[in-house]
């Protein structure tokens, strides 16, 4: 991906939020995370050339090399995959901006052992199934907000921020769109409780999710092609 590629794409994306967010209100902000996990380091240099700063990973392993290969650049570091447990020292010793992916109680749990061990702490989302699938891991709706409230409590390592969800799988705007309201009503539930962001929606879909309530997207094919 050359320079002209790279400011054409993110152009056009950054012309996309802009419409979508303005439809919600002139005081809404979204904040962009470009998905870089079928990226290079080289095309992510050249993203960061034309302005763009926040990058996510799927994978710990590919967030380490990619850190450290990108090291003397100010870039921001999510990772936004499934975390395994046997990955978690690798994650804590990163040290992302944001790990997005918070996705069951066990994993809390780990999580926050092994971070007091540590002596550090991590900023995280809540993951939810808002679309009760089977092929996707996260709190239902139903018991998103008591999972909030006790990670809060009980895991004072975790500085849980906000949500994050993935639209439902499907051809239907309708279904997807119940799913975002669905992710977008749990985040107001927990906004009193100190969440800042409701992170929702791709290249696919992230116009709508913008428009169901989202202030942070994870965008990748749109920006890397």
């Amino acid at each position: 991906m050359n320079k002209i590629q790279a400011t054409q794409n993110l152009n056009k994306v950054v012309t996309q939020i802009e419409g979508a967010r303005l439809r919600v209100s002139d005081h809404h902000i979204v904040k962009l995370i470009a998905v870089s996990k079928y990226s290079n380091t080289k095309d992510i240099e050249t993203l960061y050339n034309v302005g763009q700063r926040a990058y996510g990973e799927n994978k710990v392993q590919d967030l380490k090399e990619k850190m450290t290969t990108l090291d003397e650049l100010p870039l921001e570091w999510h990772f936004i995959g499934h975390l395994q447990k046997n990955k978690i020292n690798n994650l804590i010793d990163a040290k992302p901006t944001l790990m997005h992916s918070l996705d069951s109680l066990e994993l809390a749990y780990e999580l926050n052992k092994k971070l007091l061990s540590k002596n550090a702490t991590m900023k995280c989302l809540l993951q939810i199934n808002s679309a009760n699938e089977e092929s996707k891991t996260g709190f239902s709706e139903e018991e998103a907000y008591e999972a909030y409230n006790s990670i809060l409590n009980e895991c004072s390592a975790i500085k849980l921020i906000g949500v994050m969800s993935i639209g439902a799988h499907s051809k239907e705007r309708a279904e997807i769109k119940k799913s975002f309201l669905s992710t977008n009503k749990i985040y107001e539930q927990v906004k009193p409780l100190g969440a800042r962001y409701c992170s929702m929606g791709m290249s696919s879909d992230f116009e709508l999710a913008i428009e169901c309530g989202s202030n942070m997207i994870r965008v990748g094919s749109s920006l890397f092609k």
